[in-house]
């Protein structure tokens, strides 16, 4: 910009005789007023229109008092960039985005995720960021999102859930260079920030405690087995086999109730029958001891109950259930740092540790067949 904002030419194109810049012709009954562009708002505000776009992208180039009356006449006007001409001229969306492939059914009862949202978007919102959420079918359909809101530069940010085991989503995301935070994993080394808990540990912990109380014969009623936070637990299960004498059945599900339930009969009328069962969520769980008080096996009595995920399903039913409970909108909060922090510096990948979830014994848990 030339010195003491004396405005440089306008191109041909946009000059005052042009129709991208003459007056709106009165338009016909009946019908809409056009929308004012950023031609209109420098010619009005006496400069040119690439001063319009330095003033509403906070770049340099223009004085403070320039600044100040094209945002008035623009205020007075009620008038805003267009977000999709902004887009195409790389300025910020203020947009972080989240694709998730589950069944949109499924999440509607799932409070971890509620729970990790909330977190996200409280953080966010300090920074004027809003959350775009799209629920699709499959891995399939979450990769074509994702390379059509690159190619568009629809968002500013991503957060990955449910990283799969040899999941190709992190290396894609870093070559499309979009910022990136993927929340899961198992600490080592990814294409993108990771922030992770240690879910082997804390599977760990309740096989110890339930071992402690003299189970032997243990079901487990897990989440999608390709889901790198599954395959840990299923790890620290089969770890669990030797060195704490365990046998231990596990039931793979969607994370559903309607599969929760349904595993949960079939470990209930399995001979004989295990003395506790794991569950890798609180939906599945609660639905669980519904299915145990319909097949009118006591619980603790005949069989102890243990959620892996703590809240208030958890909490009211009777008799409350055992559950690994841990702060998950602070989760989701940690996960919006790291990604703001991703988004602004461009640093190197790196794993976060979240902590360790702690158990929190309630009456659904006791020694077997007391």
């Amino acid at each position: 910009m030339p010195p003491n904002d004396q405005v440089p030419p306008q191109d041909p194109a946009a000059s005052p005789g042009s129709p991208e810049c003459s007056e709106p012709s009165e338009p016909s009954a009946g019908a809409a007023p056009a929308r004012l562009r950023s031609t209109d708002i420098a010619r009005l505000a006496g400069v040119s229109v690439s001063a319009v776009s330095l003033a509403f992208n906070a770049r340099p180039g223009i004085s403070d008092a320039t600044r100040k009356r094209i945002l008035q006449v623009a205020e007075e006007l009620n008038w805003r960039p267009h977000r999709a001409a902004s887009a195409l001229k790389g300025a910020n969306n203020d947009v972080v985005g989240i694709v998730i492939a589950r069944p949109a059914r499924t999440l509607g009862v799932e409070p971890f995720f509620a729970h990790v949202l909330s977190g996200l978007q409280s953080r966010l919102s300090n920074e004027g960021i809003a959350t775009q959420l799209l629920i699709v079918e499959d891995a399939q359909a979450e990769v074509a999102v994702y390379r059509r809101w690159a190619a568009e530069n629809r968002v500013d940010g991503l957060v990955l859930f449910d990283l799969a085991v040899d999941d190709a989503r992190p290396q894609l995301l870093a070559d499309l260079r979009i910022p990136a935070v993927a929340l899961g994993g198992h600490g080592a080394p990814l294409p993108l920030t990771s922030v992770w808990v240690d879910d082997h540990a804390a599977m760990t912990r309740i096989l110890e405690y339930l071992a402690g109380l003299g189970h032997r014969s243990i079901g487990h009623v897990s989440g999608v087995p390709a889901y790198q936070h599954t395959r840990r637990r299923l790890q620290a299960i089969a770890g669990a086999h030797d060195t704490l004498d365990l046998d231990i059945v596990s039931v793979a599900t969607d994370y559903s109730d309607i599969q929760g339930a349904s595993a949960t009969r079939q470990l209930l009328e399995t001979s004989p029958r295990c003395t506790a069962i794991i569950y890798d969520s609180d939906v599945m769980a609660a639905a669980g001891l519904g299915v145990a008080t319909e097949m009118a096996v006591r619980v603790p009595g005949d069989v102890s109950i243990v959620s892996f995920d703590d809240s208030i399903l958890t909490q009211l039913p009777h008799p409350p259930i055992t559950a690994l409970t841990r702060d998950t909108y602070a989760l989701g909060t940690l996960t919006a740092t790291e990604l703001l922090h991703v988004m602004a510096e461009r640093p190197e990948p790196r794993a976060v540790q979240a902590p360790t979830p702690e158990l929190v014994l309630r009456g659904s848990t006791a020694s077997p067949g007391r």
